[in-house]
């Protein structure tokens, strides 16, 4: 079962968290933190989907918070949204340069912060979904190479009888070639008859039935 959507919430007010939290709780796994290194140690320990982020903090703005994340690979891709007091435009295109994906100030209409979350946790979604595709295709991809290389190569030099083309594999056990090649690769075999092959078995056929057409000799 997928693990339901979870919230980091960063507020230093606790009546702020507790408001948030009562209205996201019916839908998402809510964590909060009161600060903004309590916020990047819930992000090292679990896997958040989207942030709400406050901007006043006393240890470290929220501004600064989000350059932090927008800095680390692990968590580029988790959408941050400033919810503040600071309704200034200056405020505003600061968080967006900081790396927000949205800026709502305070008091914040919750229905319209449910419905802002809604959207980007599918959006994450979605986001998420696409790389794990990318990610497995390009493993796919690795190991279809790697059996082609060993395809090409067989493990190196392959003892093969110069009479019936049997080789020996690596337990010294004479073997036909087919079979060797398809334990150690996905390749199939079907047989057919080179021209060259078909033209001798069919002499020989043909010598077998004059044989057998032999007028009787003379005296019996």
């Amino acid at each position: 079962m997928p693990r339901p959507s979870r919230v980091l919430i960063v507020d230093d007010e606790p009546v702020n968290l507790r408001l948030i939290s009562v209205t996201l709780g019916s839908e998402y796994e809510v964590v909060t933190a009161l600060n903004g290194h309590e916020a990047i140690t819930r992000l090292k320990e679990l896997e958040i989907d989207l942030i709400l982020l406050d901007v006043m903090m006393p240890d470290i703005s929220g501004f600064d918070v989000c350059k932090i994340i927008q800095a680390n690979s692990r968590f580029i891709d988790i959408p941050v949204i400033f919810l503040t007091a600071m309704d200034t435009p200056q405020a505003a295109r600061q968080g967006f340069d900081a790396g927000a994906i949205d800026y709502l100030t305070k008091p914040v209409d919750l229905e319209l912060l449910k419905l802002r979350v809604r959207n980007l946790v599918s959006l994450k979604q979605r986001t998420d979904l696409v790389r794990e595709q990318r990610d497995l295709l390009a493993r796919q991809k690795e190991e279809l190479e790697a059996a082609l290389a060993r395809v090409r190569q067989l493990e190196g030099i392959i003892p093969i009888c110069m009479f019936c083309k049997k080789i020996k594999d690596d337990k010294e056990s004479w073997r036909q070639l087919e079979d060797y090649v398809s334990q150690h690769s996905d390749v199939m075999f079907s047989h057919s008859a080179c021209p060259d092959c078909f033209e001798k078995e069919m002499k020989s056929i043909k010598q077998d039935l004059s044989r057998l057409d032999l007028p009787p000799k003379s005296g019996e």
